[in-house]
């Protein structure tokens, strides 16, 4: 299991690639892909790209861990 490289998400910028979003949550990148693809996940296709929006990313992880996020 990798661990997130990410302490708080006052590090984070408005908007995450998959790289970011794996690393804050520790997964592989190929996961991140996979997270960004489901349809409750939040987020934002801009051409080939998917982005997402740093405070709806905050907002899914409580949604998922019933609100247990110290951010």
């Amino acid at each position: 299991m990798k661990v997130s490289k990410i302490k708080s998400f006052d590090e984070l910028p408005l908007f995450l690639n998959a790289d970011l979003v794996a690393k804050t949550l520790g997964v592989a990148v190929s996961t991140a892909y996979e997270l960004m693809h489901e349809k409750d996940f939040p987020a934002v296709r801009i051409g080939n790209r998917f982005l997402v929006p740093k405070e709806e990313f905050q907002a899914w992880i409580k949604m998922k861990t019933g609100g247990k996020c110290n951010g």
